[in-house]
């Protein structure tokens, strides 16, 4: 039988993470309390600190991943058309 992976919302993630930062709970007490590995727990936790510096940044990094990856779309896009011209030109004779 095949088991599946349960998904959380990265709002619930966000909320378990709180609670973990806050530190009122051991992480084995959150698991019991929300029911999932306390390993789990201490990820979230150490992606929510790490990803708090970047909301101070002004969103520099998002908007240049974002920026990289439209670059790379484009080069892609590209590409795709230059082979395509090329397999033209050879098939109307040029």
């Amino acid at each position: 039988m095949k088991k599946t992976r349960k998904r959380y919302s990265a709002d619930f993630k966000a909320k378990v993470a709180m609670e973990a930062i806050r530190g009122e709970l051991t992480l084995a007490e959150l698991a019991a309390k929300h029911g999932i590995h306390h390993m789990m727990i201490g990820g979230w936790k150490r992606q929510a600190m790490d990803g708090m510096a970047s909301l101070f940044d002004g969103g520099e990094q998002a908007s240049k991943a974002e920026a990289e990856a439209e670059i790379e779309k484009l080069h892609a896009k590209i590409g795709q058309l230059l082979v395509e011209r090329d397999f033209l030109a050879k098939a109307s004779g040029r």
